[in-house]
């Protein structure tokens, strides 16, 4: 905004200074240039409002023993606000301030001022002091700028998250196995085989999928190795046998039960995998050694024989090892019907002590009821430590504005993940404390973070930042970020919604693009909500519709 003012009130200045020493040299001036940017004063980000002062003082204007000293000041409804003083001497003045000489001088000068209530309606002034010597006098108050655009401070404040999903499985799928060993180069199955403590283990669990409707087998292998000792071809023989007598063995250990499933037959040869599994788990020495033999190579016969050749090693093996690889498995598969809604509410409502963790968490998650749901994640995270049951309980007191009670229940998660960083996020968000928020939202990965982040730099007035974090959520603060990046055509296509604050953003769209009638409708709509009607009132960019 460029102003030029006769500054013919500055001969009351000079007239009381003329008895001072120099003091005629500061005479009547035809005008002073005052430039200020921006012409109208806007918040950047939340409650910051800057602004660039340019001043041109004319010749003959300063007194070189002057000092004038220039407060900016906006003046708003309910109070005013100063900001730092800028000071200018004139070329005799032996001090440490910005020179002006006689010859006059162009000055720029940043500034700065916090929002306040009630500075939508507003102007902003300079005030200024002349000293020459034990002299000080006013000098009349230039304006320089009108009103405070706070379109800025739209942006939503209260954070993107969301409850955590329960993982609950409406069909398990559940595994029931066994073995039986063999000896050195047989495939005779011994009868102490078929009672050993793993085949009654699979037999148990066979039982019980036949007696309980809610299984379903889908199948069964049977699955013979040999110890990789002796060669590959005869291995391979002896596997093929034992997979026939494993056959024979399974129809006996599966008798009495439901066996009307598939059952595949498999000869695995040389268990080399099993082998390399064994070493691991074991304490044998030299493991290390076997192991990068293995790594080392793929031939069978190779890797054979350069076990063989650590002798001591060898007979280890022989002993620890090879014994458990000579073996048949049995692995029955069968899907589990877990309980569907109806019955986890029946239960929660009558037996809610059978329930386990996933099963409270599923009926929260059906429960319409907000209280039911608290209560639900209260009993899972009681009983169980549940994390999701305490997430999700800091998740409804966020909905419910208690950040304190949201920010203890996510500092009892144990595993801190991408969802509790950003939780964490948002409560310091809430709290205005940006730095802390970004620190947590960077650290996560998920879309809610990056959408929060983007929020953070909206408040923070980097709006370019903002706009990248927020694309595409389709949310008021992208469509916030365009408008005040300029970019009006992205946040008209950005504003998905018909809530009053949505209305109020197309109104500002409408107003910036010169549309009468879309500034009309918009803020009809957006009127609804009282603070947007009485906001709407003061807003200087609705000034030319009013």
């Amino acid at each position: 905004m460029k102003r030029f003012f006769n500054f013919i009130s500055i001969a009351a200045v000079a007239v009381a200074m003329v008895s001072c020493a120099g003091a005629n040299q500061m005479k009547v001036v035809d005008n002073i240039k005052v430039d200020c940017t921006p012409e109208i004063l806007a918040t950047l980000g939340e409650t910051n409002i800057p602004a660039d002062i340019t001043v041109t003082y004319p010749k003959n204007y300063f007194s070189p023993k002057a000092i004038l000293t220039v407060t900016p000041v906006l003046v708003y409804e309910g109070g005013e606000q100063e900001a730092a003083p800028f000071v200018y001497q004139g070329e005799k003045v032996k001090d440490n301030y910005k020179v002006v000489s006689m010859d006059g001088g162009t000055v720029k000068e940043h500034t700065n001022f916090t929002y306040e209530k009630g500075m939508e309606v507003s102007h902003l002034e300079l005030r200024g002091k002349v000293t020459y010597g034990a002299k000080v006098i006013d000098v009349p108050a230039i304006k320089v700028a009108d009103g405070v655009n706070t379109t800025s401070r739209l942006a939503k404040k209260s954070g993107e998250y969301g409850f955590k999903a329960d993982e609950y499985q409406e069909i398990i799928h559940e595994t029931a196995e066994g073995q039986i060993l063999y000896d050195v180069n047989s495939a005779v199955v011994k009868k102490n085989q078929l009672r050993s403590e793993s085949i009654a283990a699979l037999q148990e669990a066979l039982k019980e999928i036949s007696e309980n409707e809610r299984y379903t087998v889908k199948g069964t292998k049977v699955i013979a190795y040999a110890s990789p000792e002796g060669g590959q071809k005869l291995n391979s023989k002896l596997s093929d046998k034992r997979a026939g007598t494993a056959q024979d063995a399974w129809k006996k250990i599966s008798k009495g039960t439901k066996n009307n499933s598939t059952v595949e037959i498999q000869s695995i040869g040389q268990d080399w995998e099993g082998f390399q599994e064994a070493v691991s788990k074991s304490n044998i020495s030299d493991k290390d050694l076997i192991l990068r033999v293995l790594s080392m190579y793929s031939d069978p016969a190779v890797r054979e024989q350069e076990i063989r050749n650590m002798s001591q090693v060898y007979t280890e093996i022989n002993k620890k090892v090879f014994p458990d690889l000579r073996r048949a498995r049995f692995v029955t598969e069968a899907d589990y019907k877990n309980f569907t809604d109806e019955e986890l509410e029946e239960l929660a409502q009558k037996a809610i002590g059978t329930l386990d963790e996933e099963g409270l968490l599923r009926v929260a998650t059906n429960s319409k009821s907000m209280d039911r749901k608290a209560a639900l994640y209260k009993r899972a995270a009681d009983v169980f430590g549940s994390d999701k049951g305490n997430f999700n309980l800091g998740v409804i007191a966020l909905n419910n504005g208690k950040d304190a009670e949201a920010a203890s229940y996510f500092a009892k998660v144990r595993k801190v993940d991408d969802d509790v960083l950003n939780a964490k996020g948002v409560c310091e968000l809430r709290k205005g404390n940006l730095d802390e928020a970004a620190k947590y939202f960077s650290k996560a990965s998920s879309k809610e973070a990056k959408a929060n982040l983007g929020t953070v730099k909206l408040l923070k007035g980097d709006y370019a930042g903002a706009v990248k974090d927020l694309a595409g959520t389709g949310s008021c603060n992208e469509a916030l970020g365009y408008i005040l990046n300029g970019q009006n055509d992205k946040a008209a296509s950005a504003i998905d919604g018909e809530c009053p604050r949505c209305s109020y953003l197309k109104a500002i769209v409408a107003a910036r693009k010169g549309d009468k009638n879309g500034v009309k409708n918009a803020l009809s709509a957006a009127s609804k909500n009282d603070g947007f009607k009485a906001r709407a009132a003061k807003d200087i960019e609705f000034a030319n519709f009013r």
